[in-house]
């Protein structure tokens, strides 16, 4: 597929990314099966955690292991506690409603953060709250909507929060410097900048070893192929590329986005690299680095991605879990069988480990959470 020319048409192109996106059509997963109808590594269990949820997207765990999710539809956050560590839900309690398009969770200083589509806001959290006990505070404000529409927060080791927020568009010049970025603040939203740039959607937003690590969903109507989706690690005051360039593998310099016409390959030389890569369309969005001990020993410091899929490509990509490996950036197969030829039954969302090492999955296009033991 030949990608249109000129600026204009490629942002009507990303709306119509957006309009098709919201009428693709889901199965319903094959709960009758073995695993759920989902295919996983030998010794591996999946099993349905919970259900019900409108679009249940990023999850966090508070101080004493509940589990904690937003639902960007119903405009919620939900706590699922697991008190006593059954492995199945207690409970499901509502902890905070009328929120607008909450997304991003995190839990810091005796407060809970959430990230809605036009803002930062928090809840004072004590130990086995299942209700917010006062009205959100807002500490940030944030550009509203957009075809990126979702915000992801975390904070990092030197207690501050990195807020990533997505584009207006598929590919454009952005006139407010916080989309398509990641920004900084301290903990009460004061003494914002600019932490990273050039990210046209990073859903998913990590700190590992000392890193942050971010995954970034590529442009549309560029080809079937192109470009991958790619994983970074970022770096203060850097520049990854977009709308400007994209990768093409890993570890290589960026190309030049001939398509949209801007800049030249000066710039995206400039720009960082990709430590990996994966299929193109494959949307990657919410991660997790494994680093319980339940699992064997090979996935220990892997970081799971969910690939939510994409309607940009034929075949279709996505729709499962990969590995990355964050020193080699080899990635594998770990979960499949939500997309069977032309055929989806779920959406993979974000990856939570829970206290007990297994993994919490959420699916938004059936409003599922998974969770996925090993038992050799």
């Amino acid at each position: 597929m030949t990608s249109p020319r000129g600026p204009r048409l490629i942002l009507l192109g990303g709306l119509l990314a957006g309009a098709l996106a919201s009428c693709a059509i889901v199965q319903r997963p094959a709960t009758d099966q073995p695993n759920a109808g989902l295919t996983l590594p030998a010794g591996f269990r999946a099993e349905i955690y919970a259900s019900g949820f409108k679009k249940p997207r990023l999850m966090a765990l508070a101080p004493n292991g509940d589990l904690f999710v937003s639902d960007t539809q119903s405009g919620e956050v939900s706590v699922l506690p697991d008190r006593d560590r059954s492995g199945q839900p207690d409970s499901r309690q509502v902890y905070a409603a009328g929120l607008y398009k909450p997304h991003g969770l995190a839990f810091h200083g005796g407060y809970l953060y959430v990230a809605n589509t036009d803002g930062v806001v928090r809840f004072p959290y004590r130990d086995g709250d299942l209700k917010a006990t006062a009205a959100p505070e807002k500490v940030v404000d944030l550009p509203p909507e957009g075809q990126h529409y979702s915000r992801t927060l975390v904070f990092g080791p030197d207690d501050r929060m990195y807020v990533a927020a997505g584009s207006t568009c598929n590919v454009c010049e952005e006139s407010d410097p916080k989309r398509a970025a990641v920004w900084v603040y301290d903990a009460d939203g004061k003494n914002g900048r600019p932490y990273a740039t050039g990210l046209r959607n990073a859903v998913g937003l990590e700190w590992f070893g000392g890193a942050l690590y971010a995954t970034a969903n590529g442009r549309d109507l560029a080809g079937g192929n192109i470009p991958p989706e790619s994983f970074y690690v970022l770096r203060d005051g850097a520049n990854y590329g977009w709308p400007y360039c994209y990768p093409l593998q890993k570890g290589a310099k960026q190309v030049w986005d001939k398509d949209f016409g801007r800049k030249d390959q000066a710039a995206c030389d400039a720009a960082q690299p990709a430590f990996a890569t994966t299929t193109a369309h494959a949307a990657p969005l919410g991660m997790a680095f494994y680093t319980a001990t339940a699992f064997p020993g090979a996935y220990r410091n892997q970081m799971f991605v969910a690939l939510h899929g994409s309607w940009n490509r034929e075949p279709k990509s996505g729709y499962k879990v990969i590995t990355v490996d964050p020193q080699t950036g080899e990635t594998r197969d770990f979960l499949t069988g939500f997309l069977n030829g032309a055929a989806t039954s779920g959406r993979p969302v974000d990856l939570q480990v829970a206290p007990d090492g297994a993994l919490f999955l959420t699916e938004d296009g059936n409003g599922l959470i998974y969770r996925l033991s090993y038992a050799p």
